[in-house]
């Protein structure tokens, strides 16, 4: 068996005294679903069962604003209203499989993690191996509010979720450029490329999960638009529209950063050239991170966030529990208060993280629903709304997984 490549993947207080009207049933409490039903036993039965627990969670913790959340937000909230201490562990896609695989190879009884922060290649290295309990998340009261019927949600890189993973923030890819040097950015891969020769030096993308969901769309507009990638990968396809890629990268390829003899390792190198001038533009999975990046100074107030005509990847990340935790209860508990009304309405706001909502408007209380339409609206980067028809889905995870490769024999080596 090929040995898979492990990739980067890269995800009002419930309960809080401060958020007095934040608790109930959508927070996952002990009122929660309190019509005395057997699914609300068992709930009140995890509650009880997770008080004391330690839940050891492994995320990418790489963004400050995202550190922040999760370090003043979610583990007080977890904390004071349920009891379990949250302890997070820095560790992103590659790190997690490796760590599990050698657990389960080793046979060990108890994980060192609890909860780990996944989408994409990771989920499905997992599942391959069998290292995620589950199904779990019907379990979750607050998964009632999750908008599972969006394509977008429900599937995960073409691959149904099946109550494995707990969605948890929804993004968009976006291009961020500089507007004070690129008045009208290239909307058309024709475009792009003829602003790349214009401007050498000024372009580039890196190597690692970004740059990668780039190169997704860009194979995705060659083989004909959203859709056409859709279902189980198609190695006829992949082997028809890959070299008109590589063709294409290959004629910028000179006028990128470097004369593209070099790529950024990852997107926060990608990001600092952007912060220092040295190119016109970066790029980001997650459709309002200018926002935060410009409150943070780390960008300039003039940088605008924007989705070329050819469509970008829009795709949900997710926790999931590892099989051999040994906090289960601790673990589900945090899963669903992440989900929660409150936790997902803090989130979304891009002073705090302006990552994207995995809740449906329609299923919301009404009073969650007009908290939501209030949040301050975005400066920086466009509306969802706008770009939505731009979005693209995931292929299934051999696409990436075969671009990592040919990427380096290429581009890279070439």
């Amino acid at each position: 068996m090929r040995r898979l490549p492990l990739l980067l993947v890269l995800a009002g207080l419930a309960g809080c005294r401060s958020e007095p009207d934040a608790g109930g049933p959508d927070a996952g409490g002990p009122e929660a679903g309190a019509s005395g039903t057997r699914a609300d036993t068992s709930w009140a039965s995890t509650l009880a069962e997770a008080r004391g627990q330690t839940v050891d969670w492994m995320m990418w913790n790489g963004d400050p604003f995202i550190n922040a959340y999760v370090q003043t937000f979610v583990v007080p909230a977890v904390r004071d209203s349920f009891g379990v201490t949250l302890n997070v562990v820095g560790g992103q896609g590659s790190e997690i499989v490796t760590g599990l695989m050698t657990e389960i190879e080793a046979d060990r009884a108890e994980s060192a993690y609890d909860l780990v922060w996944i989408n994409g290649e990771t989920f499905y290295q997992l599942r391959q191996i069998g290292a995620l309990h589950g199904p779990f998340v019907d379990r979750l009261p607050n998964a009632r509010f999750v908008d599972f019927e969006s394509p977008f949600i429900g599937t995960d890189f073409q691959q149904p979720v099946e109550g494995f993973e707990a969605p948890w923030g929804n993004v968009q890819m976006a291009l961020i450029y500089d507007s004070a040097r690129v008045p009208q950015p290239p909307r058309t891969r024709e475009a792009l490329a003829a602003w790349v020769r214009a401007h050498p030096g000024r372009f580039t993308f890196d190597n690692a999960f970004t740059g990668m969901t780039f190169l997704k769309a860009l194979l995705i507009s060659f083989a004909g638009g959203g859709g056409a990638l859709d279902g189980p990968f198609d190695q006829a396809k992949y082997d028809r529209h890959a070299p008109q890629l590589w063709a294409y990268v290959n004629e910028m390829k000179p006028y990128f950063w470097k004369r593209g003899t070099t790529f950024p390792a990852g997107v926060a190198q990608l990001h600092q050239l952007f912060q220092s001038g040295e190119v016109d533009f970066t790029m980001s999975n997650n459709d309002g991170e200018v926002d935060n990046k410009v409150l943070q100074g780390l960008f300039p107030a003039t940088a605008r966030a924007y989705v070329p005509d050819f469509g970008t990847i829009q795709n949900s990340h997710y926790v999931g529990i590892p099989a051999r935790s040994a906090d289960k209860a601790g673990a589900l508990v945090v899963a669903n208060f992440l989900m929660s009304p409150a936790a997902q309405l803090r989130k979304l706001d891009p002073s705090v993280w302006g990552d994207g909502t995995v809740l449906a408007p329609a299923k919301l209380p009404p009073e969650w629903r007009a908290r939501f339409e209030s949040l301050p609206t975005r400066r920086y980067a466009p509306r969802r709304a706008s770009i939505q028809p731009l979005a693209l889905k995931e292929p299934a995870p051999e696409y990436m997984i075969r671009l990592y490769d040919d990427f380096r024999t290429n581009v890279v080596e070439r």
